[in-house]
């Protein structure tokens, strides 16, 4: 049973800082890959970052470059999402999801791939 857990949202001013975790379980590790994605009200799923867990290969949409990093820890089965230069637009609820034996390669935050999905967790900014 494939379980993610996220942590880490709260309110925060603009130009402030976050870091988002997932925790995972439930499966290997370290053939996958691991998104975050973000839902903000009346609005649609979007990606905003996947990494590689097994290379360590990141990916982000424009507009979260330069602000957002995507970072694991294998040791702890856990992803990050350090989130600096926030903006009021980021607020929405953040997901984290897992592709299990990803194949790493476009298009790499296209929601259908990503079968494994936490309950989320709230930024406002």
């Amino acid at each position: 049973h494939v379980q993610l857990v996220e942590s880490g949202g709260g309110s925060v001013q603009a130009g402030g800082s976050l870091r988002l975790s997932c925790a995972a379980s439930g499966y290997i590790y370290s053939a996958n890959c691991v998104g975050w994605f973000r839902q903000a009200l009346g609005k649609e799923r979007e990606g905003v970052a996947t990494i590689s867990t097994r290379g360590g290969s990141t990916y982000y949409v424009d507009s979260v470059k330069g602000r957002f990093t995507i970072s694991q820890d294998n040791a702890k089965n856990t992803v990050y999402l350090q989130m600096n230069s926030l903006k009021p637009e980021d607020t929405a609820m953040y997901y984290c999801a897992a592709v299990l034996n990803c194949f790493w390669g476009p298009p790499y935050l296209s929601i259908g791939r990503y079968k494994h999905w936490g309950q989320g967790t709230q930024v406002t900014v």
